[in-house]
């Protein structure tokens, strides 16, 4: 990818905003954005962080307009297997889902819990049931979690439906879980035995996935079930290898994590179809091309990058997210209480702040067929994490081609914090 070093005009990038930007009052203003992306086979959907409430109810609106208009049929989201697969369960209005919206939203009970049980997504959530009712049980949207860290969250789930099935494949889960359970269900734990004892489980779960891949290959139909199985399993192969990575430092186990997000969404859409059409929610840092930041001076890869490489052109269309200033639901440390934290006015010079003085309200603005030079330059541009500290602000930015890194960017110039289900810290 080609990368502009030279130093920007700051007037011109205002005005080639202005000039492309459009305003956005309302969720019947995102349509031309939807249309512009319902060519592609992957939408990836952004957020500047994890904590926004306007970067959830944006992205819940560009989703419904996809499935109602553009026959996208599953979503899949940062999010662990076991708990979003409660969710899925729940919205297709399976006989073993939960029994309320409260219910199925708990199955998110690891930390950070407030990223997916709030209230923004309960109201997703509500309506992908609605919109399923009444359509047949192959034609009803999915939502699946893509992410890396359950594994033993996943070797449970596996263990328990083998052995309501009677499987056979049972003794090789039992195996793979016997020999995690000295480690006390920390990954931690089990990456130092791995790294450093050589105690390592990875010929144990290659073989359990190997065993249900065949399972699911030799099953007539389409067995959601045993796709939950085989991605379960998926996620015990990758988790021992991203945990084993993890200790020893460097890019590895992020490109392991973001590796497997997109084989985990690969078979997901296999499992749907030739004609399959996902829409992908998660974090700025995983959806927009790694090779337009300084993530590639890192040898680091990220799902947008990697499915770019992959698919057709034109299959991906990659929509980012960011704020000028606000509140943000976040935590000071890993695993400890969330907290309502104010989100500073945008350091001058990044991309937030040419947005927020070329108009100071909600807009989006098209990258995807627009000449500009202005949006070729590099730019700081924000990233807020699970934990997050405002006062070291100078850290958050990431140096960023933004028309190379996304194909449209979504705005919110003053935005709120997200609503948790559990109350953050006053």
């Amino acid at each position: 990818m080609r990368r502009q070093n030279t130093p920007f005009d700051r007037q011109e990038a205002v005005e080639a905003i202005r000039s492309n930007a459009r305003r956005l009052e309302k969720d019947a203003d995102l349509q031309p954005l939807a249309e512009a992306a319902a060519g592609a086979a992957y939408v990836l959907l952004g957020e500047a962080s994890h904590g926004t409430s306007e970067f959830y109810m944006y992205r819940t609106a560009l989703s419904k307009l996809l499935i109602e208009q553009q026959q996208f049929n599953l979503i899949a989201v940062e999010g662990d297997w076991p708990s979003c697969y409660e969710v899925n369960k729940y919205i297709k209005h399976h006989p073993e889902a939960k029994g309320s919206l409260d219910e199925a939203l708990h199955a998110f009970d690891r930390w950070p819990t407030w990223m997916w049980a709030n209230r923004e997504t309960a109201e997703l959530i509500a309506w992908l049931r609605e919109h399923n009712r009444d359509l047949p049980e192959e034609r009803r949207v999915g939502f699946y979690g893509l992410d890396v860290y359950s594994l033993w969250e996943s070797m449970d789930e596996i263990i328990k439906h083998l052995k309501k099935t009677n499987s056979p494949e049972l003794a090789s889960a039992l195996k793979a879980f016997s020999c995690f359970e000295p480690h006390g269900r920390e990954g931690q734990n089990y990456g130092m035995a791995a790294a450093f004892f050589s105690e390592h489980c990875q010929d144990e779960v290659v073989q359990l996935l190997k065993e249900l891949e065949a399972k699911r290959s030799r099953a007539e139909g389409t067995h959601e079930a045993l796709l939950n199985d085989e991605i379960n399993a998926l996620v015990t192969v990758n988790a021992e290898r991203y945990y084993h990575s993890m200790v020893r430092g460097g890019p590895e186990s992020w490109n392991i994590r973001d590796r497997h997000m997109v084989e985990a969404l690969k078979r997901v859409m296999r499992f749907h179809g030739p004609k399959a059409k996902a829409i992908v929610w998660e974090h700025n840092t995983h959806i927009g091309d790694a090779r337009a930041t300084d993530m590639a001076a890192d040898d680091m890869v990220n799902v947008g990058q990697l499915l770019r490489e992959q698919q057709a052109e034109g299959d991906v269309f990659a929509i980012g997210f960011g704020t000028h200033s606000g509140h943000v639901i976040a935590a000071d440390a890993w695993a400890a209480p969330l907290e309502e934290l104010r989100v500073p006015e945008a350091r001058r010079g990044s991309w937030e702040d040419l947005m927020h003085e070329a108009g100071a309200h909600d807009q989006w603005l098209m990258f995807r067929g627009t000449d500009a030079e202005a949006f070729r330059q590099t730019y700081g541009h924000r990233a807020i994490g699970v934990v997050y500290h405002p006062h070291y602000e100078r850290g958050n930015y990431v140096p960023s081609v933004m028309a190379e890194r996304y194909d449209a960017f979504v705005f919110v110039d003053k935005s709120h914090a997200l609503q948790p289900l559990v109350p953050a810290m006053a």
